[in-house]
C-alpha cells in the first residue's frame, strides 16, 4: 500500500480504529492486511469479540480487545464513539447495530471536531431480483452509477441498513464507505486463520457443499440459469485496505454518503455452472454419485438456509466494481480460480468437519444465508 499519512501528520495521536467482525472470514482478512500495514504504529485498533480465549489471542497480535457482541448496545456505542474510523463487518442486516453505531460516532462529532469515518460491508444480495433461478439478466449495476443504487427499493435484503448509513453521513456528523462483495470465495489465510481465532470459510460455497452431502447431490434453485458476480476473498480485503488509505491521505479522490458505494467483483456464474462444478468436485472426493444438480424443494430451502430467502441464490446479481477500480484496487483472481479452488475447498471444509465432529452434526441443517 501507498504511504498513508503525509509528512504533516506524522507526529499526531495514533489513529483510533475499531473493527467489529474481526474474527469472521472478511473481518479477519482485513485486520490481517491493518496489522501488516506499514503505518500500523499510527494505528490504536479496538476489535470487540465475544470470546475470551479469542480476544487474548488478539492482544498477542497488539490489539485492544474488548468482550461482547453486538447486541451489547451501550458497550458498542461507547465503542464507536471512541473510535474515528468504524469498520463494520457483521451482519449486513443488522439495523440495530447500525442505529447503534450511528449514535456512538454522532455523539464523538457532536462533542469534538472530529468527523468519524464508517466503513461499513453490505453486499450484492441488495442488487438481486426476483428470477428464482428460472431466467438470467441484462441489468448490471455499476458504482459508479449513484441514481442506479439510489433507486433500489428499500425492500431489498441490506438496503434499510445501507439507507440509515447514508443518511447519517447526509446529515454531516460523519463520512460513510459501503463495501458491496459480490459472492466471496477462497480460503482465507493469514496470521487470524494460523493461530485458529478466524472463519477461514465464505457461506455461500460452503453451504452449497453441506447442503449437497446433506441431500446426496448437490443442488440449485430452480433452473440455476441466474447469474452473480464473483470476488476472491483476498482481492475484498485488498479492497478495504485500498479505500483505507485513499480515505486517509487523498480524502477528495473518494466519494462519501450516496456516492460512497464501492462494488466487489472480478467476474460471473451462472447458479447452475457453480452447483455443476461443485457437483464434480463432491463426485471427485467420493462424496456423492451424481454431480448433476437438481432443484431444491421449498422445503429444501427452508432447510438449508432457514428462510425463504434462501431464493436469494437463484437471483440475479451482477455488477461492475468501476469506482473501486479508479481508486486503484487491481483484483487478481477471477471466476476459473473459483472453479479451480472447489476441491481444495470441499476437502478443508471436510477436513474441518472431522475436526469438530460434535458440532458438524447440527451445522448441516443450517446453511447461512447468502450474502
Amino acid at each position: 500500500m501507498g504511504q498513508l499519512l503525509s509528512r504533516s501528520t506524522q507526529s499526531t495521536a495514533q489513529i483510533p480504529i475499531l473493527i467489529l467482525g474481526a474474527t469472521g472470514y472478511i473481518g479477519g482478512s482485513v485486520l490481517s492486511r491493518l496489522l501488516a500495514h506499514p503505518d500500523v504504529e499510527r494505528f490504536e485498533i479496538t476489535a470487540l469479540v465475544r470470546s475470551a480465549e479469542k480476544a487474548e489471542r488478539l492482544r498477542e497480535l497488539g490489539v485492544k480487545t474488548v468482550i461482547g457482541s453486538t447486541d451489547d448496545a451501550e458497550k458498542l456505542e461507547t465503542l464507536a464513539s471512541q473510535a474515528h474510523i468504524v469498520f463494520s463487518m457483521v451482519d449486513a442486516d443488522d439495523l440495530a447495530a447500525i442505529q447503534t453505531i450511528l449514535r456512538g460516532l454522532k455523539k464523538r462529532h457532536d462533542t469534538s471536531s472530529d468527523i468519524p469515518i464508517l466503513i461499513h460491508t453490505s453486499g450484492a444480495a441488495v442488487l438481486g431480483d426476483q428470477a428464482k433461478g428460472l431466467h438470467d439478466s441484462d441489468v448490471i449495476y455499476d458504482d459508479t452509477n449513484f441514481e442506479q443504487i439510489e433507486a433500489l427499493p428499500p425492500s431489498q435484503p441490506h438496503h434499510d441498513v445501507d439507507i440509515a448509513i447514508v443518511e447519517a453521513d447526509k446529515q454531516g456528523y460523519l463520512k460513510s464507505y459501503i463495501v458491496v462483495p459480490s459472492l466471496v470465495h477462497g480460503i482465507a489465510s493469514g496470521p487470524l486463520v494460523d493461530i485458529g481465532i478466524q472463519n477461514p470459510f465464505s457461506m455461500q460455497i460452503p453451504g452449497f457443499i453441506l447442503a449437497g452431502l446433506d441431500r446426496g447431490q448437490v443442488g440449485m434453485v430452480g433452473e440455476g440459469r441466474a447469474i452473480w458476480s464473483n470476488v476472491h476473498i483476498d482481492d475484498v480485503a485488498n479492497l478495504f485496505l485500498v479505500l483505507f488509505d485513499t480515505i486517509l491521505s487523498n480524502p477528495e479522490k473518494v466519494g462519501h454518503g450516496s456516492e460512497g458505494y464501492f462494488f466487489a467483483e472480478n467476474g460471473e456464474h451462472t447458479w447452475y455452472d457453480l452447483s455443476k462444478a461443485i457437483g464434480e468436485a463432491l463426485v471427485q472426493a467420493g462424496l456423492s454419485k451424481d454431480s448433476e444438480p437438481t432443484s431444491l424443494t421449498d422445503d429444501e430451502l427452508i432447510k438449508y438456509t432457514g428462510s425463504v430467502r434462501g431464493e436469494q441464490m437463484g437471483t440475479n446479481a451482477r455488477c461492475r466494481a468501476n469506482k473501486a477500480r479508479a481508486l486503484g484496487w487491481n483484483p487478481t483472481k477471477t471466476s476459473q480460480d473459483m472453479f479451480d479452488g472447489l476441491n481444495l475447498q470441499v476437502d478443508a471444509l471436510v477436513k474441518a468437519m472431522q475436526a469438530k465432529q460434535q458440532k458438524a452434526s447440527t451445522s448441516l441443517h443450517h446453511i447461512p444465508e447468502i450474502d
